[in-house]
């Protein structure tokens, strides 16, 4: 069954984050097979996060690779103004800053929109949603993240799901995704409070059927999404 036409589309994107480093072009590439709905690309400076993940050339890989694989890409960087025109150019489709960061927001989100690419704003697990608030109006997209940026394979934090009840109660019509800790059953758990783009890395990457696991994750959260 169709969900009706007037629900937000729900999206399951794995993270590269958690594939192996080694084979970085098959991971993409299983994506894609897999019928996943896009690939999350999480960037990390070794600053606002103590790790350091991918560059520009990885999501560039990505786009050689698998071009039809939509590029959702999360900048978890002190300076997203000084580093968001390389990622643009490598490709990335959607492409989202913490609120945390050290930029002037709405100046980016416009610099983010000239360029033809969906600007978000991300909040830490901390971060009320007040926090977000005052920039609805200006972004396509909301990302709560669900464990402290910077690591993969760490458990959920439930303590995130009222605030994505709140931010689907003051901004119905905007996509909202959850990152951290995604599992069946977590996914679930989000929908039903309003998120629609659910990112998975482990509980993905480390399953011998992709493919079918991401149907039954799309599925089970169109029918727990709120209905109007």
């Amino acid at each position: 069954m169709k969900p009706p036409s007037n629900l937000p589309a729900v999206k399951i994107l794995p993270s590269l984050l958690a594939a192996d480093p080694g084979h970085l072009a098959g991971a993409c590439q299983a994506v894609l097979a897999a019928g996943a709905d896009g690939l999350h690309l999480d960037i990390m400076d070794g600053h606002f996060v103590p790790n350091l993940s991918f560059g520009p050339d990885v999501v560039r890989m990505a786009r050689t690779v698998t071009p039809g694989l939509y590029r959702h890409v999360h900048l978890m960087v002190t300076r997203p103004d000084e580093l968001a025109a390389a990622f643009m150019d490598a490709g990335a489709q959607t492409l989202l800053f913490h609120v945390e960061a050290r930029t002037e927001i709405r100046p980016l989100i416009a610099h983010i929109r000239t360029r033809g690419v969906v600007p978000g704003l991300v909040l830490n697990p901390e971060t009320p949603a007040d926090a977000v608030r005052p920039f609805l109006g200006d972004i396509d997209e909301v990302l709560l993240m669900s464990v402290h940026p910077g690591f993969g394979g760490q458990s959920f934090m439930k303590e995130v799901l009222p605030k994505i009840a709140e931010i689907h109660a003051l901004a119905p019509g905007l996509p909202i995704s959850v990152d951290g800790g995604v599992t069946l059953e977590s996914a679930t758990w989000c929908a039903a409070q309003g998120a629609n783009y659910l990112i998975a890395g482990t509980s993905l990457f480390r399953s011998p059927t992709m493919a079918g696991d991401i149907i039954t994750m799309r599925d089970a959260c169109r029918a727990a999404y709120p209905k109007p």
